[in-house]
């Protein structure tokens, strides 16, 4: 019986050991998983400055039509000095003044830095502008600015 015993050890011992992995495979996958994220992280990654610039002008389109509903009510767009705030609080007063003209806080610009309100500019009566990736004017793809203006 202890014979047996000993001989079922073994052959489970030897079943185990087939069933694992050996150091040349697990390698092997790890190349391979490599190779993929090389390949597919660049794509990836390209897509997000892209997706960036999309919430700028959306964000920047929703100013629009808060500005715009402001002039309606109060006869004037909001002052340099009053900027986006102007749409949250009813800074000077104003009579005809019903916001606030946006559901939500004013977001900063997908970088992380505040939007630049400017009124009466290039013959339109306001800009609002984000500096884009680099946080500085003009610039070419992700760095470009984003101007409701464009």
């Amino acid at each position: 019986m202890p014979m047996l015993n000993n001989l079922r050890k073994r052959k489970q011992r030897a079943w185990m050991i087939e069933q694992g992995f050996t150091l040349l495979e697990l390698l092997v996958v790890i190349v391979i998983i490599g190779l993929l994220a090389a390949y597919v992280g660049p794509k990836y990654f390209s897509h997000i400055g892209k997706s960036e610039v999309t919430l700028a002008k959306a964000q920047i389109t929703a100013f629009e039509k808060a500005i715009d509903a402001y002039r309606i009510d109060v006869g004037h767009f909001p002052s340099d000095e009053d900027g986006l705030n102007g749409l949250m609080t009813n800074l000077r007063n104003e009579i005809k003044w019903s916001g606030p003209y946006l559901t939500k806080d004013i977001p900063n610009d997908p970088w992380g830095r505040p939007y630049q309100y400017r009124l009466n500019l290039k013959g339109k009566d306001y800009e609002i502008v984000s500096y884009g990736k680099d946080g500085q004017l003009g610039g070419e793809g992700e760095d470009a600015d984003v101007s409701n203006l464009k």
